[in-house]
């Protein structure tokens, strides 16, 4: 009933939030957040409880081309304040973090892709906005992975490892939630003294709170299939698994 209109659609959203008494939640693709963007920032300025979920969230929309791949927009969402981030990374984080949007006090956005995504989480690591999901004894390097780029992580894991470096994997759903960890916590997950190296379909900004190295697209993509721009744009596991043999490298 809203139409194509994002704008209003978000500014609706907020007023049916703030009177009270309905679970206030609308779609739209990723990419459009920018026109949608007054809206979400009111929504966080003044807590409106408000679930914006956003699918078709990276390059892998595909043929549609740049104008409806979104890269810079992860990080100008999680620059907002008051404003909840979660991308999860399979079918499990996504029922995870809709049991938190329902219940939060503020404005929470979802980021969901378009392409069919492997199961590979227990869903755990949204409640603290970072989980282990592969473990290692004592891990040569640590793979960080948001959204459908955690299978990418699993699968480059199960090459390093093959290969005798021992790799741990861990999904991070929600920068906020992990910021508010206490570090002891924060320690057990991303191990000081250990490198890291993050993966995500989307500009690298920001990541070098918590990685070493960063594999993400610090461009606009291109028309084509969308596991064909990934590949392209270097979210693979060849791209992860040269990565981590460079920082090891270097180490």
């Amino acid at each position: 009933h809203y139409g194509v209109r994002e704008h209003a659609m978000g500014a609706a959203m907020v007023g049916m939030a703030r009177h009270g008494d309905i679970c206030a939640v609308g779609g739209t693709f990723f990419v459009f957040a920018d026109y949608m963007r007054p809206a979400i920032r009111l929504a966080a300025l003044c807590s409106a409880p408000c679930v914006f979920v956003f699918s078709h969230d990276s390059v892998a929309v595909g043929a549609d081309g740049p104008t409806h791949q979104p890269v810079e927009h992860l990080a100008s969402l999680r620059a907002m304040p008051g404003l909840e981030v979660i991308r999860p990374a399979d079918a499990n984080e996504t029922a995870a973090a809709w049991a938190i949007a329902t219940q939060s006090t503020g404005p929470v956005a979802m980021i969901l892709s378009r392409q069919d995504i492997t199961v590979v989480t227990d869903g755990s690591a949204v409640h603290t906005g970072a989980g282990i999901v592969i473990d290692v004894p004592d891990p040569a390097v640590i793979l960080i992975g948001t959204g459908a780029e955690v299978s990418v992580c699993v699968d480059a894991a199960t090459a390093l490892n093959d290969k005798g470096v021992a790799t741990r994997v861990v999904s991070m759903p929600s920068w906020e939630r992990f910021s508010d960890c206490d570090p002891s916590e924060q320690a057990t997950i991303l191990t000081p003294g250990v490198p890291t190296v993050s993966v995500e379909a989307g500009v690298s900004f920001g990541w070098e709170r918590w990685s070493d190295r960063h594999i993400g697209i610090d461009r606009f993509g291109a028309s084509a299939p969308g596991g064909e721009v990934l590949e392209r744009l270097g979210i693979s596991v060849e791209a992860v698994t040269t990565a981590v043999e460079d920082v090891l490298g270097h180490a």
